[in-house]
């Protein structure tokens, strides 16, 4: 898979893809191309048969978010464009079956600090930090916020987004914006040991599980709980599920048999 892209890299060892953002010379800005190459990225690692994926970067910042220059002096259709690109990538992270770790050695600002709320699980450095910088100029980071909000809460959110000051990745810990922060040195050993448990048990099930997680985070209780009794009831009939249940009883290890359900909104269409 590498080198089918100019500001992606997307690279498989074994059972795990990594996704680069690799454009260091623009500090990985989340270009229109980026964001396109990312969508697809995304999509082939969700059709595949990995069973997890990691996000990472090149370079000394994560990502510095969306490039200014790709909307100044543009009309309105062209920057919703931008935005609805975006979300569509941010939408596909979530969509497919397999866990996404977000690996975070550096600043990740605006629609940079955006990918990481939107992994479903993220390690940061001793040196990152996270930034939704709007707060500071003209253009309020308003679609970063939707993914930073639904992960540390409306206050916090609002504080990253009214001030635009940045937050260490103690603090981005503490609110949880991120699961883990290490010495940099640890980083990549950390991100792989969380994927790895992340991983363990059913592909099937997880995929299942993750999908309906998004499915349902933002219902209201009765309805979320409508929604999983249906969803679960209905996994609990695949032959994994089954498995598991009779390994248990049996006191023996599992054999998962099934791949991984195709994901709902990863077409690069």
């Amino acid at each position: 898979m590498t080198g089918e892209f100019r500001y992606v890299l997307s690279e498989r060892e074994g059972d795990t893809v990594t996704i680069w953002l690799n454009r260091p010379d623009r500090l990985n800005v989340m270009s229109l191309a980026m964001m396109e190459e990312l969508h697809v990225a995304f999509s082939e690692a969700g059709l595949s048969d990995a069973t997890g994926v990691v996000l990472a970067a090149k370079g000394r910042l994560f990502s510095a978010g969306h490039d200014f220059a790709e909307m100044a002096g543009q009309d309105l259709v062209h920057v919703r464009h931008l935005f609805g690109v975006c979300t569509k990538l941010m939408s596909t992270i979530q969509a497919i079956p397999q866990p996404v770790v977000a690996r975070v050695h550096a600043l990740a600002t605006g629609a940079g600090c955006q990918l990481v709320a939107t992994a479903d699980l993220a390690v940061a450095a001793e040196e990152a930090s996270f930034c939704t910088p709007g707060g500071k100029g003209g253009l309020f980071c308003t679609t970063p916020l939707v993914a930073v909000g639904r992960s540390i809460g409306r206050k916090r959110a609002l504080e990253m987004g009214m001030t635009g000051d940045p937050i260490d990745a103690r603090t981005a810990e503490l609110w949880g914006l991120v699961n883990r922060v290490v010495p940099l040195s640890q980083l990549e050993e950390a991100t792989a040991q969380l994927l790895g448990r992340a991983t363990r048990g059913s592909a099937v099930s997880k995929g299942i599980g993750k999908q309906a997680f998004y499915a349902q985070i933002g219902l209201d209780q009765p309805q979320a709980y409508a929604y999983a009794i249906e969803v679960m009831s209905a996994a609990s009939q695949i032959p994994d599920a089954q498995e598991g249940i009779a390994a248990f009883m049996e006191k023996r290890p599992a054999t998962w048999g099934g791949s991984s359900p195709r994901p709902s909104g990863s077409s690069t269409a």
